[in-house]
């Protein structure tokens, strides 16, 4: 019993410590990776990089797509290239939760979301992925039609000014 506690007690209360570190190094998830703008184009577009999350590779993509569009939509764009940043669309307080049943409907799974998308600027490297337990990270270059997304949310009566 003396030997136990001189050197199995330590040992096992060592042991009981280091396995309650929950901190996992290395792992990328999108809600730490906010959207950067990479440019902006003639036509009124932005390009993009956005982050998904998603059980399979095409769930991570398509909410990767989903992501663009919200952030310019509900929080602008912050981070990337000089003069590239962009406040949201939106000002209006709490926009999503008054024009609900329309957002719902426009990103719904195959939703109009997906007009405004575009992967033109698809290239090696303009995407990646990480694999974590439960599901994949993917990060995309994507290009929103920002101008024609204005012009629908103008015409539907949802931006006003």
């Amino acid at each position: 019993m003396e030997r136990f506690l001189k050197f199995g007690l330590p040992a096992l209360l060592l042991a009981l410590l280091c396995s309650c570190n929950n901190t996992r190094k290395g792992v990328v998830s999108y809600q730490d990776m906010p959207t950067e703008c990479m440019g902006t184009e003639l036509d009124g577009s932005y390009t993009v990089r956005a982050w998904g999350y998603g059980r399979y590779m095409h769930d991570a993509k398509e909410q990767a797509k989903k992501n663009a569009v919200r952030d310019i939509l509900f929080k602008g764009i912050a981070r990337g290239r000089d003069g590239c940043e962009r406040k949201a669309l939106l000002l209006e307080v709490n926009a999503y939760e008054k024009y609900r049943d329309y957002f719902d409907r426009f990103f719904a799974d195959g939703g109009d979301y997906l007009d405004y998308v575009s992967m033109r600027d698809r290239r090696p490297g303009s995407w990646q992925h990480f694999r974590q337990k439960g599901g994949i990270t993917c990060s995309m270059v994507i290009r929103v039609q920002y101008s024609e997304l204005e012009a629908r949310l103008r015409e539907d009566g949802i931006l006003k000014h």
